[in-house]
């Protein structure tokens, strides 16, 4: 094990312990980095063989060895989608279906997104709050990694560009559920209830959304 202590301009300092694990035959290193100030402990996979662990400096070798045996699944889960974006590095996604980069270059993927988006979305926008009878009062879109739409306080709705890279029922999902934030800014059981009756099978939709990420 490598330790190795770094004194922070606050005049704290940061324990930084190296050290490697063996789950299911694959070695992964871990960075393990013990601080005064940190109150809780979080466990990271950076990369698909590299672990990360942060602590407070009263946090031992041994919690932390089980803290990984305990989250051995979610680590495994983790590096798979680290696996499959490296194998799909060379091709993009639309609509659900895979291409290769040949006739788009990848610096003018997003551009494409928009402009699918803008396509596709207001039209399924329109169809949806005439049958929800829930009318946004303006559509944005933007691109980011935490939220597939969003809804605000006006009620203008926000969807993320990335959307076009998922088949047609998941983006309509995404919209039912967006238009139903207009009536229920939460996620109450009579929210869940509006997006079902629109929407009946919406946790297999989640679960598609999910098998692409």
């Amino acid at each position: 094990m490598i330790i190795t202590t770094v004194y922070l301009e606050s005049g704290q300092f940061k324990v930084i312990e190296k050290f490697k694990v063996k789950i299911n035959y694959e070695i992964y290193n871990v960075i393990w980095k013990k601080k005064v100030s940190n109150k809780h402990v979080y466990l990271r996979l950076k990369d698909k063989n590299l672990l990360e662990i942060s602590s407070n400096k009263y946090f031992s070798k041994l919690e932390a060895v089980d803290l990984i045996n305990r989250q051995k699944e979610w680590i495994v889960s983790r590096r798979e989608v680290f696996l499959r974006k490296e194998k799909n590095k060379d091709s993009y996604l639309l609509f659900g279906k895979r291409y290769p980069f040949e006739n788009i270059e990848q610096k003018d993927l997003d551009k494409l997104y928009k402009e699918k988006a803008k396509e596709i979305i207001p039209k399924l926008v329109e169809e949806f709050a005439n049958k929800m009878s829930l009318h946004p009062t303006s559509i944005k879109y933007r691109k980011n990694k935490r939220t597939w739409g969003s809804c605000n306080h006006k009620n203008g709705l926000n969807f993320n560009i990335l959307l076009i890279q998922f088949p047609l029922e998941v983006i309509e999902y995404v919209v039912i559920h967006e238009l139903a934030h207009i009536k229920h800014k939460n996620h109450s059981k009579a929210f869940w209830g509006l997006v079902y009756r629109y929407c009946n099978d919406y946790k297999q939709r989640e679960k598609l959304l999910k098998s692409f990420l």
